[in-house]
């Protein structure tokens, strides 16, 4: 399929399946970083709401990065991925320090805690209007289906070069809206063209897994401010021995979800 044809086709489409979110009427580039930090393997139904309550207790990228740590992961609780309230958490610190305000520059963006190729990009396009390469699920989901229709395990770098081909430099802000919108009704109605992506790895069972078990002991930890837990409270909640718990306290220690005094930890 030739690319003028390929981008009428999106837009047609895009008008077609639009949809009203709350994050696409703003242009503010702190706003739409929440927006595509939470929309990171996240239904769009859980985070519309979180999304108005995050900006609600913490307004600003100054704000986030005055806030304690404790309510900056109280706050993420039930969006997954506890290490991304942290990733926020410093990127905010820096950026607030930032004289000339939030950075615009892929580079500058990707230099951030948190911040990947595809979070820089949606950042420039939604808050800045500027050209970039979007490459996320949703787009590739596009991309696969009309161009690649037959193959399986394509991997991004032979995307990369379409997508940023692709990318109307007139309106990258509703471009891509166009092809995240068009690429969600693709999903919902034919067999899931990312899953022919190189690239694309099925989610591991949740329950029971080691990562419930973090986010077990962050929500004991937050639950048991100002004292704090010790490692036979979490083997009982857990149901695990207190060497497995103190490891996992130790764990969460070393990435500076908490912090150990003697036998007890914190957050």
């Amino acid at each position: 399929m030739e690319l003028s044809v390929f981008r009428d086709l999106v837009w047609q489409k895009g008008l077609e399946y639009y949809r009203d979110l709350p994050w696409r009427l703003t242009t503010d580039p702190y706003e739409i970083w929440i927006s595509e930090v939470m929309l990171q393997q996240t239904q769009v139904s859980r985070v519309d709401g979180r999304w108005q309550h995050w900006l609600q207790r913490f307004p600003s990228a100054e704000d986030l990065a005055s806030a304690q740590k404790a309510d900056v992961l109280e706050e993420w609780q039930g969006m997954g991925y506890n290490r991304r309230a942290l990733a926020l958490h410093k990127a905010a610190q820096l950026v607030s320090a930032m004289p000339n305000g939030f950075p615009k520059l892929e580079k500058e963006l990707q230099a951030l805690p948190g911040i990947g190729p595809a979070t820089a990009a949606g950042i420039r396009a939604f808050a800045f209007g500027l050209p970039s390469t979007y490459l996320e699920t949703n787009v590739r989901t596009v991309f696969l289906h009309h161009l690649y229709p037959q193959e399986t395990g394509v991997p991004d770098k032979r995307l990369v070069p379409l997508v940023r081909a692709a990318c109307v430099a007139e309106d990258p802000r509703g471009w891509y809206y166009a092809l995240l919108d068009y690429g969600a009704w693709l999903k919902r109605t034919v067999p899931n063209p990312s899953r022919r992506s190189r690239g694309h790895v099925r989610q591991t069972s949740f329950e029971g897994s080691h990562r419930q078990k973090r986010a077990q002991v962050v929500r004991m930890l937050l639950g048991a401010r100002p004292n704090g837990v010790e490692p036979r409270a979490v083997a009982d909640e857990l149901a695990v021995t207190c060497a497995e718990a103190r490891e996992l306290l130790d764990e969460l220690a070393q990435e500076e979800f908490c912090a150990r005094d003697g036998n007890i930890w914190r957050v």
